[in-house]
This record gives structure tokens, sequence and C-alpha cells, in this order.
């Protein structure tokens, strides 16, 4: 029988793996290159996305409202001049390994003391671990269509079509 559980983090598992897809056959200095007014790049929405799964992980877990490190940082959003996309996307599938672990037991209904951030209102704010965990699959989702259009952009390869290949290459079953 397919859970809740298994359902969202089986999405969250698509999601990323669409990312991962649109970043194939790229060099680092692609991954760092601009194609639109927006300062994002493909190894930026990357390395952002891996804060993301650390910074919603340690919220997760910790529970203490406690803001984690680099989960204000701006440069989060860029492609280090010092790392490789291969780095980065190691660096991503070791965040998203942990973040699985987090959520393969936790109650999806306990509730999570968030941090403070410059636009919540003053008094406590808390999330179920549900509400996280789905949290996390719309920023993956966001970025990872942010990334398509970069990538589209950049050299005219497509999310789609890529998907669309890989799944004519699987066997029928027949």
């Amino acid at each position: 029988m397919t859970t809740e559980r298994t359902q969202t983090l089986a999405m969250l598992a698509e999601a990323r793996e669409s990312l991962l897809i649109t970043l194939r056959d790229l060099t680092d200095e692609q991954a760092g290159t601009r194609t639109t007014v927006s300062e994002l790049t493909l190894g930026g929405v990357l390395r952002h996305l891996s804060t993301a799964e650390r910074v919603l992980t340690r919220i997760l877990l910790t529970a203490d409202g406690v803001e984690p490190e680099g989960m204000y940082d701006m440069d989060q959003y860029k492609m280090p001049t010092d790392r490789t996309l291969d780095e980065l996307r190691a660096e991503y599938l070791a965040a998203a390994k942990i973040t699985d672990t987090a959520f393969a037991t936790v109650d999806l209904d306990s509730m999570v003391l968030l941090p403070q951030n410059p636009w919540s209102p003053p008094e406590p704010q808390y999330w179920s671990a549900r509400q996280i965990l789905l949290h996390l699959f719309r920023e993956t989702a966001q970025h990872a269509g942010h990334a398509d259009i970069i990538r589209e952009s950049l050299d005219g390869a497509s999310t789609t079509e890529q998907l669309g290949a890989a799944a004519q290459a699987q066997p029928s079953g027949d």
C-alpha cells in the first residue's frame, strides 16, 4: 500500500531527478553562466537547493527554533568559482539522502518551531513536519522549473525532451 509519506517522498524524488536531468552534460563554466536578467545560474540553483535540504532537515530534526547556519546566505544562489558542478551535485545528493532518512520515520503531524525571520510575525511560528516536507517539494519543483528555463536559454536543451527520450528508451515490458 502506498502511503502519503511514500507518495510525497516519491514526488520530491521526481522533482530532484528533473533538476538533475537539466544539469546533464554541462561544463562548470556553463553551470556558472547567467542566461536571463536574473542572477540565478544552474550551479546556483543546485547550491541553493542543497542549502534548502540541509536547512529544512535541521529545522525538522532540532525543532528548536534556532536559525540554521547558511539559512540567509545570499551567496547560496551563485555558482562558486572554486567548486565544480560535480562537487555541488554530490553535495546535493548527500543532503537529499539525509532529508529522505529524516522524513522516513518522523511523525508528519509533529509540530516544529520555526526560526524567526525578518518577514514573520513576532509570535512563534510552528509548522508540521508534513508542511516542511511539502515546502521542500514546492521549493525543489519551483527551482527545477527555473533551471529548465536557464538551461534552455543556455544551449537549447529541454528537460522535457530529455525526460521523454529517457521514457522511450525504457523497455516496454513486452
